[in-house]
């Protein structure tokens, strides 16, 4: 039986030119993405912020590109990708939506900055209301307590989502 010799790979080669070419292009392509995807800044201030858009009921994104996360309210999922939409989801979503809707709104920080997915960690307000709080409240959020976070925020997180218990509210209302 014969032996088979295999060629070495020879970048000048007809191949060898292909492939070397789809690794520049697919690099080359790589670094434009780069270039032109909005960046989130790197830190922020608690002050107002416009809303560009709402991702989901506990995320948003502003008008600088940085993501929110609301810190201790937990919205059922609408967006998570090979995931599918939650029962109350989308209510909790549009909530959020008419909570912000054409308003400035005020990001309170506290001690953690951003979370594991690189998300500016914040207590939203909206004329004196906070969003993070009245998620809980309604319904559409359960409070999140085992993050290390202000202890007097999980007390009123914790009283809100007791309330929303009690009184059946959204994702507290079936069984």
């Amino acid at each position: 039986m014969a032996r088979r010799y295999r060629r070495p790979f020879r970048p000048n080669s007809p191949l060898g030119v292909v492939v070397l070419l789809i690794l520049v292009a697919v690099g080359a392509w790589r670094v434009w993405q780069d270039r032109n995807e909005p960046q989130s800044p790197p830190a922020l201030v608690e002050g107002p912020y416009e809303i560009q858009r709402v991702v989901d009921g506990d995320t948003l994104v502003l008008s600088n590109r940085a993501k929110i996360r609301l810190i201790g309210a937990d919205t059922p999922e609408t967006v998570k990708p090979n995931h599918p939409v939650e029962p109350w989801g989308p209510e909790a979503s549009a909530f959020t939506k008419r909570f912000v809707a054409g308003k400035q709104v005020r990001l309170q920080m506290d001690r953690e900055q951003k979370d594991q997915y690189g998300r500016f960690l914040a207590y939203v307000w909206v004329d004196g209301r906070m969003l993070n709080e009245e998620l809980i409240r309604e319904g559409y959020a359960r409070a999140i307590t085992r993050y290390p976070y202000s202890s007097s925020m999980k007390t009123r997180f914790r009283r809100a989502e007791t309330e929303a218990r009690a009184a059946r509210r959204g994702i507290w209302s079936a069984d």
